[in-house]
């Protein structure tokens, strides 16, 4: 596990290292399922050893709106930041396909962040890169068209998976975007049309 911990860490020093696999716990999800909720105390981080997760807030209306993946050597910005405030979470976290995840305590957090260099450096990089992100995100709706919206959409999925085939449907894309599916569809046939996707039954392919 040390070994493992160290490819997908390799900034973790190898003390801290040693305190994940003696206090930490490791647990397992399936697709689709719920690591955290809108509205729930969260008392613990996650980093993610395996699989993707996708974060996201919910509207009123029961509209999505996709802050950032999740992948392995990464952790959740937001979880970090409730859990040392006693806050309630104001996102979702849901399981893009299987993933394993560290869930790591309040108590060992504040713990590690006066006792090992490497950790407080890693949250930090943590905070700084998911705030980059979501600037990001906020220029993309504040000052992009709904056709860039998408193209950015999709580019952001295929960066996350590291592939070309993006398996998302219609409705998905829309529910993210706060848009009808109709408009997606549309937008996606003329993405197709200038060459940028091939639509198939069940997934989109990225073509550049």
């Amino acid at each position: 596990m040390q070994d493992s911990l160290k490819k997908t860490f390799p900034t973790f020093s190898n003390e801290l290292i040693q305190e994940i696999q003696e206090h930490a716990s490791i647990q397992s999800f399936k697709a689709g399922d719920v690591m955290m909720r809108t509205g729930q105390y969260i008392n613990n981080t996650m980093l993610v050893t395996k699989g993707q997760l996708k974060v996201f807030r919910e509207g009123e209306n029961g509209g999505e709106f996709l802050m950032y993946f999740l992948q392995p050597g990464q952790a959740c910005a937001v979880s970090m930041i409730c859990a040392t405030k006693s806050q309630t979470s104001q996102i979702t976290a849901v399981a893009v396909d299987d993933v394993e995840l560290i869930i790591v305590p309040l108590s060992l957090m504040e713990k590690w962040m006066m006792e090992h260099r490497s950790w407080n450096e890693f949250v930090i990089y943590t905070y700084r890169i998911r705030f980059e992100e979501l600037l990001e995100v906020v220029d993309n709706i504040a000052f992009r068209a709904m056709d860039e919206r998408l193209e950015f959409y999709l580019k952001r999925h295929s960066d996350a998976c590291g592939c070309k085939d993006v398996k998302l449907s219609h409705q998905e894309i829309a529910r993210d975007l706060n848009t009808s599916r109709e408009v997606i569809s549309r937008l996606l046939k003329k993405m197709e049309q200038r060459g940028l996707v091939q639509l198939h039954r069940n997934h989109i392919e990225l073509l550049n």
